[in-house]
């Protein structure tokens, strides 16, 4: 069993574990986030599925999300609940 979870890990891209800067507009302010591409792409998916640009997703998560929880944090959960119920 663990040698099947060190073979998954060592076939994982570890490009994609490094961190991007976006800047997008949240209510006319420009703010920048820091996510891996991971989980950029379930939200772009999402955006795209939900007939919203990338920076209103963005928005709506700001939103929705409790004071004191950072926003890149508050992106990742929400990307991971995504995958999970895809």
């Amino acid at each position: 069993m663990k040698d099947e979870i060190l073979s998954s890990i060592a076939a994982l891209d570890w490009q994609k574990a490094q961190s991007k800067k976006i800047s997008v507009r949240i209510d006319g302010h420009a703010t920048s986030i820091s996510l891996e591409e991971a989980y950029i792409n379930i939200l772009l998916r999402e955006a795209e599925a939900q007939g919203l640009s990338f920076a209103s997703l963005v928005t709506c998560v700001d939103e929705a999300r409790p004071a004191g929880v950072n926003l890149s944090a508050s992106l990742r959960l929400f990307a991971l609940e995504l995958a999970q119920h895809s």
